[in-house]
């Protein structure tokens, strides 16, 4: 893996990016580069595999504190933040990482054209250890080949649709395969939906109503709720607190904020209700649940 890890940083490099978001020339993919502690994530309504090329990533997400180390990557889901903390930068006093979009159309395409017996393997989860490690050890390779030969003299678009195909099968075969395969399955033909959650991830600290969401949607408000539900696991409001309550988490582990101030950040206008959902989500008051974290940061 450190070789074709290397040969990443060397490719991403000979861009030169500058601060931020990058084009490599080849479609979907982009090059990142950051130098400040706050890190952009790819925004958009596809899903997206982001690869730590060098340098350590936090991201905080509904679902927990998540450090991403060099080699590493993270796949996003409709719930993936915003933004990201470099925890660690590199020699270069950089932070550098690569994106590829590919969309759910694309990702069932793939599942469909496996044997009936791997797909009912993936969905179970019935992949054994060596072989979700195998897939997960293959998906630099692909991404590396999926980068460069495209580019090459004689690439072409019949190149990179295939070389994409062989990153989904490695990321459907590994860890996150499962997931990612249920996640498509669930947002395909939706959309809507997308852009309706990538709205309330902007605007989650202001007030809105599910009507409003809906008629952006051009839905009635039964089917917009449905369909977002399904997609995303949640209802729309409940998707906006568990998005105020992980950026107030944010705020105050890596900010400092106190309670007080990081409540009203993102949007409570009363500190008792934003202590209770605070307790309800993660299952201790603020200050119990910081001191827990940082004890586990520790270790």
């Amino acid at each position: 893996m450190d070789g074709t890890l290397q040969l990443l940083k060397n490719e991403v490099r000979a861009l030169g990016p500058g601060e931020g978001r990058c084009e490599t020339g080849v479609e979907g993919v982009s090059a990142w580069r950051f130098t400040e502690s706050r890190a952009q994530m790819p925004s958009g309504s596809e899903p997206c595999l982001y690869l730590v090329l060098d340098g350590c990533l936090r991201l905080h997400t509904p679902s927990g504190i998540l450090d991403y180390p060099e080699g590493q990557y993270s796949i996003s889901k409709i719930d993936t933040p915003t933004s990201g903390q470099v925890l660690t930068f590199s020699e270069r006093g950089d932070f550098l990482a690569l994106s590829v979009r590919f969309t759910a159309n694309d990702v069932i395409a793939a599942a469909l054209g496996l044997d009936n017996e791997l797909i009912e393997r993936i969905t179970a989860g019935a992949l054994e250890e060596n072989e979700l490690s195998a897939a997960d050890a293959e998906v630099l390779g692909s991404v590396y080949r999926l980068l460069t030969e495209p580019r090459g003299r004689l690439g072409s678009e019949f190149l990179r649709a295939n070389i994409m195909r062989e990153v989904i099968y490695y990321l459907l075969c590994g860890p996150c395969g499962r997931q990612l395969l249920r996640s498509c399955a669930n947002t395909a033909g939706t959309d809507g939906i997308y852009g309706a959650n990538s709205w309330i991830k902007e605007n989650f600290r202001s007030q809105f109503s599910v009507e409003e969401l809906a008629e952006q949607s051009n839905m009635s408000v039964s089917q917009f709720h449905q369909k977002f539900k399904s997609a995303v696991g949640m209802g729309p409001l409940q998707c906006q607190k568990r998005l105020r309550l992980t950026e107030a988490r944010r705020l105050m582990l890596d900010e400092g904020r106190n309670v007080t101030e990081a409540s009203a950040e993102v949007g409570y206008e009363s500190l008792s209700q934003f202590i209770r959902d605070y307790r309800r989500t993660f299952g201790a008051a603020p200050k119990e649940d910081l001191l827990a974290i940082r004890h586990r940061l520790k270790k």
